[in-house]
């Protein structure tokens, strides 16, 4: 800033010397930053249902090396993201329905903006949770929910799912979070989004039961229950499919070499592709009838294979962690 003296000529200047003159518009600077020139840093944008997760999940990529920011106003991103206002780093922002400026309209225009001003890699992540899971968890804390301060839990979670459903739509990744401890989704947003991965697409294997239904984030669901059931045999049906014996069985069925076999290559064949159409999360979910035995053998099996492959892999088996929850319950009440 150059300073002005009383006579309005710049500080320092010879008497007499008249104003200053203007600077040619062309020789001036351009103060208007550059994408090309200095790019702006990959952005992940966290939202979802109130309950699913989302300071966890912004906990985690701070840890990982984001510049993390919760409930920052959308008016304001553009100057955050701004490559002149940034150091570089990644950043991590949660938005929730109560924050400042909020609409799904102003989100997805947000999202937009970053994309073609900025040429920022931005990714916009939704955590969904089912409306029992989230009552259940309100519940357990004893808060009231922020969209129904003064009503129930579930109106206020079928107002929020209204107000989302157009977010929900136009998200890159939708994690369902409604059995998956905090230590399990910290342990997926490291596989997804670990700096030097976060470009790549990260692969989740899961197993679950027909009967609890399947995962509302799966990409893919293959049903397993043609193959031969371990349950039936007395001697197998206290194990699960990560034993070596239910590996056996129902990889001895007749038909598991030849489905497995296509299942694999069809999977090998899908990943490089939705690699390069920028999709960020793969999920396959393996179902049986009850979530312990068939799946959860095929999907370990196919786990491994796929990571061999060279691909960041996480396995999630549904209806074993509601087993081992269940367990513990019951020893807790015993005692």
């Amino acid at each position: 800033m150059v300073a002005m003296s009383d006579a309005g000529d710049p500080a320092g200047a010879p008497p007499g010397a008249g104003p200053a003159s203007e600077p040619d518009p062309a020789s001036a600077p351009d103060s208007t930053p550059d994408p090309a020139r200095r790019p702006a840093p990959l952005v992940v944008i966290v939202t979802g249902m109130s309950g699913a997760g989302r300071t966890t999940v912004i906990n985690a990529l701070e840890d990982l090396g984001y510049e993390a920011i919760n409930n920052f106003p959308l008016s304001l991103i553009d100057r955050l993201v701004e490559p002149s206002e940034s150091d570089g780093r990644p950043i991590a922002i949660g938005i929730e329905s109560r924050t400042r400026g909020f609409s799904t309209r102003a989100l997805n225009e947000a999202v937009d903006m970053l994309r073609a001003r900025w040429r920022a890699g931005t990714r916009l992540v939704f955590l969904d949770c089912s409306d029992a899971a989230l009552t259940g968890r309100f519940s357990a804390t004893r808060r009231r929910h922020p969209l129904a301060p003064g009503e129930d839990v579930a109106t206020g979670v079928a107002r929020e799912r209204e107000i989302l459903a157009g977010v929900r739509e136009r998200a890159d990744l939708v994690i369902d979070t409604s059995a998956m401890t905090p230590h399990q989704l910290r342990s997926e947003i490291g596989t997804t989004f670990a700096l030097g991965l976060a470009p790549e697409l990260a692969v989740s294997i899961q197993s679950f039961s027909y009967k609890f239904g399947a995962p509302h984030d799966a990409d893919m669901v293959l049903d397993c229950r043609f193959l031969r059931n371990p349950y039936w045999e007395p001697e197998l049906r206290g194990l699960d499919g990560r034993d070596a014996a239910i590996r056996d069985y129902v990889s001895g069925d007749p038909m598991f070499d030849a489905f497995f076999g296509r299942l694999s290559d069809m999977v090998e064949l899908l990943l490089p592709a939705y690699k390069k159409e920028g999709k960020a999360h793969f999920c396959v979910a393996l179902g049986c009838t009850g979530g312990r035995h068939r799946s959860v053998t095929v999907a370990e099996m196919l786990a491994a294979h796929i990571s061999k492959a060279g691909w960041p892999v996480t396995i999630r088996h549904r209806e074993l962690r509601r087993h081992e929850s269940q367990r513990l319950s019951s020893t807790q009440d015993r005692t």
